[in-house]
């Protein structure tokens, strides 16, 4: 299982930095979801900003989220 979210930091170019409980430093890229359905939303870098952790994932206010697991897996290491 992997580790809960957090804190989501955003970052230029649609990019995340992501501090897991277990301390782990994260970047998760969203931009190769922006043209897909209810993402297009996180085009606007105003509402891009408003990310929030929630039970452990990402969460946006108008209900656009990923898990924790997705962003464990596909997020890039970085040096803590």
């Amino acid at each position: 299982m992997n580790p809960d979210i957090k804190v989501a930091e955003p970052l230029p170019n649609y990019k995340l930095k992501i501090q897991f409980a277990n301390n782990e430093l994260k970047e998760f890229d969203v931009s190769p979801y922006l043209d897909k359905g209810i993402f297009s939303e996180l085009k606007d870098e105003h509402y891009f900003r408003q990310v929030r952790v929630s039970f452990g994932a990402l969460e946006w206010p108008n209900e656009q989220d990923f898990s924790k697991d997705t962003v464990y897996l596909l997020g890039r290491s970085l040096e803590s």
